[in-house]
């Protein structure tokens, strides 16, 4: 029996190793990357198991993140794969201060090609939670059509469903189905982690109460609403907000994958019986460990890191 369940695309990452565009740059370090892989790496890291789904190229890149997801301790018993498509790829440069540039080639690539029919096998009685982000919908309308199958499943079988709307405008053919489409998902949703910049365009308001209100009343049992530096905010069903601080930073090195490490912290804080202010608290701690490390994921931390830091912290 797994912990939770995760579906996404994995990508090879390429990393810039010297300064410089992407144009002019020369040296690469290889690794993987993805934001659901990112929040399944953190939650192996504190001890939760953890099966990973997706869809990948039989192709060097493809074996290369298998071998990779095992190594963190994942499991890979629903990654299929396919001879006709290739794993998709991502290019990030190096930088000084600032976030990154990034390049993807994922048009057509083997997730593209994710269906209703990798879905179909897996059995949600053997696991505690479902995590779903808004990304992989808006990947093709064949993988769209599996995301909402996957979520219907998982709700049938009576497993808690968390749900990061991790909005990607650039994927989506307009703004508006992006809103139409990830607000349909959010309602398979137990738990909803939109931030306050994304409430502007999900929900029209950057008022945490108004982001709160529509998704509680889409059948939400709570919203935990995301404001960077100043920290979250958590909205019960029936209780009032309440507000959890931040982490205080003293230099911000790379912020690409901090929303997913406050993923991490939320489900964590479910996983472990945890109120879920305390969930939000885990969540601050493991996004500002996030945005003092670079990469996607090297600043996600064992359970007794995570506790020290905290401690140290307070």
């Amino acid at each position: 029996m797994s912990d939770v369940i995760l579906v996404g695309e994995p990508m090879g990452l390429f990393s810039a190793t010297e300064l410089g565009s992407l144009k002019d740059v020369i040296h690469f370090k290889k690794s993987i990357a993805g934001a659901e892989l990112n929040v399944a790496i953190g939650l192996s890291r504190l001890s939760h198991t953890v099966e990973y789904v997706t869809k990948l190229g039989n192709d060097p890149v493809g074996q290369f993140i298998v071998e990779g997801i095992q190594k963190e301790n994942i499991g890979s018993h629903y990654i299929s794969s396919t001879e006709s498509h290739q794993t998709g790829l991502m290019l990030k440069n190096k930088v000084e201060k600032g976030d990154p540039t990034t390049a993807y080639y994922r048009k057509a690539s083997a997730f593209t090609t994710f269906s209703k029919a990798e879905v179909d096998h897996i059995d949600f009685s053997k696991s505690k939670l479902l995590h779903v982000t808004g990304i992989p919908p808006a990947v093709s309308s064949t993988v769209r059509e599996a995301i909402f199958y996957l979520m219907e499943k998982a709700k049938a079988a009576g497993t808690f469903i968390t749900f990061d709307p991790n909005l990607r405008p650039a994927l989506w053919p307009s703004t508006s189905e992006m809103i139409e489409v990830l607000n349909k998902l959010a309602e398979y949703a137990d738990v909803i982690l939109p931030g306050v910049s994304e409430g502007k365009i999900l929900v029209g308001s950057d008022n945490v109460e108004e982001i709160a209100k529509f998704y509680l009343n889409k059948g939400a049992q709570v919203v935990i609403t995301k404001n960077g530096a100043d920290g979250a905010y958590v909205t019960e069903k029936g209780k009032e907000t309440v507000n959890i601080s931040g982490f205080k930073v003293d230099k911000v090195v790379d912020t690409v994958g901090a929303g997913d490490g406050f993923a991490v912290g939320v489900i964590h804080g479910y996983l472990m019986g945890s109120s879920w202010e305390q969930a939000a608290v885990y969540a601050n701690a493991i996004g500002s460990l996030q945005v003092q490390h670079v990469g996607d994921n090297e600043g996600l931390p064992s359970k007794e890191s995570l506790e020290q830091y905290i401690h140290s912290q307070s």
